[in-house]
């Protein structure tokens, strides 16, 4: 067997030892051609150091071509050695053909670095050479969409779509879904994930379909296509949370709490499930197992505020003060911001004739909940009691301008006068 089959395989099986054995009489015995093309494959594979030893050998041989360059120059990149890499573009002249990778070089480098205008500019000044190059528009499409451009990245993929289905090993259907969904137009991103799931059936464009779908409110939809992933890969956790609302919003609460169940199973550290979970045993009338939920959705992210806020709730209506009370004060030794939670606070302090705590968070509540009634009555009252009487008739008039027609609030107005 030749040095060059040997060296193939031993890429292609992954073994290391017998690559380094090899990389000498490569280098020795093996034409250029060949070892330019044996430093692709082990780029491919991951080989870095390997690949880099044939390249820097070839641009000793050839230290005039471009090309060699630019090839070094991205691998040193990918090893994380960017001065040197730096230092082999820009030693490479405007005037060279070359020259367009080696803005798109540069792009992607200041890309890595979160420099998003600058990279932006370097593949303008390549299109402005090479308009039509379909790989610099990918390259600036990939751009646009990673940094929140959404409808320019969109219609530069239906541009470069015009003439290919396919570019640098992607799809541009599925291309095309993903920048739809990602912009929030689900109706168009759903129709691409139909087109690219008749080539193909990937998790990946199942959960896409059937989260779209989803938004779309297609929720009979989505559950098929959820339904489908599951199927196809039952560890694709966020596959259980959206098949599960699907259920939910068609009213199947009983479905879908199984199914929300059968996610935890699957996964048992994902907080939006325990929440959901949690959720999900209320409305089937199960306020045991809501709190066991709640509680663990918690214990897993102890600053989780809608579960706190969601068992806070329970709490409060099956009048557990001193249970409130005591995870309020927890959160703030922590430091927490709790101020959603003033209002379930100050009616648990209240009950517990704890009336100083409970004015504190009274006060703290109104600013969030003068739109609600039902909280401006229970802290009218409140100050009424507590001999407030100046706040309690500027309540009162918050009550009367809420809701005019209620005869209360005009009876009780009129006893401060």
């Amino acid at each position: 067997m030749d040095i060059e089959k040997k060296m193939i395989d031993a890429i292609q099986q992954g073994d290391l030892k017998e690559i380094q054995d090899l990389l000498g009489d490569v280098l020795l015995k093996v034409n250029p051609d060949m070892q330019y093309e044996i430093a692709g494959l082990l780029i491919n594979f991951g080989f870095l150091d390997e690949a880099d030893e044939l390249l820097e050998h070839l641009q000793y041989v050839f230290p005039d071509e471009v090309q060699l360059k630019i090839d070094r120059a991205t691998l040193l990149m990918e090893r994380g050695e960017e001065d040197q890499a730096l230092e082999y573009l820009m030693s490479i002249g405007k005037e060279e053909p070359e020259y367009p990778q080696v803005l798109l070089a540069l792009a992607d480098y200041y890309q890595m670095q979160g420099l998003y205008e600058v990279a932006e500019q370097r593949m303008n000044e390549a299109l402005e050479i090479l308009p039509d190059e379909p790989l610099l528009q990918f390259a600036k499409a990939e751009l646009l969409m990673e940094i929140g451009r959404f409808s320019e990245a969109a219609r530069l993929y239906h541009s470069i779509n015009k003439d290919t289905e396919e570019i640098a090993g992607v799809r541009l259907v599925e291309r095309l879904a993903e920048v739809y969904r990602a912009g929030g137009a689900f109706e168009e991103a759903y129709e691409f994930y139909t087109q690219a799931l008749e080539n193909q059936t990937s998790p990946d464009l199942l959960f896409g379909a059937a989260y779209s779908a989803f938004q779309c409110q297609m929720y009979e939809t989505a559950i098929r296509y959820a339904e489908d992933l599951k199927t196809l890969d039952p560890d694709y956790f966020s596959a259980y949370l959206l098949l599960a609302q699907s259920h939910a919003m068609l009213e199947d609460n009983k479905k879908a709490l199984e199914v929300i169940k059968e996610g935890i199973m699957r996964d048992e550290y994902d907080k939006e499930l325990y929440l959901f979970a949690g959720k999900m045993s209320l409305k089937n009338n199960l306020p045991n197992e809501a709190e066991q939920y709640l509680r663990q959705a918690i214990a897993l992210d102890s600053e989780y505020m809608e579960a706190i806020l969601t068992l806070v709730s329970i709490l409060s209506n099956e009048e557990r003060d001193e249970e409130v009370v005591e995870l309020i004060e927890q959160l703030e030794k922590d430091d927490f911001d709790w101020s959603s939670l003033s209002a379930f606070a100050a009616l648990s302090y209240d009950r517990l004739e704890n009336f100083k705590r409970a004015y504190e968070f009274y006060k703290l509540a109104y600013t969030e909940h003068k739109e609600d009634p039902l909280f401006l009555e229970k802290y009218v009252y409140f100050l009424i009691e507590d001999g407030k009487r100046m706040e309690a008739q500027q309540v009162a008039r918050q009550l009367v301008a809420l809701q005019p027609d209620e005869p209360a609030w005009q009876d009780l107005l009129q006893t401060f006068e």
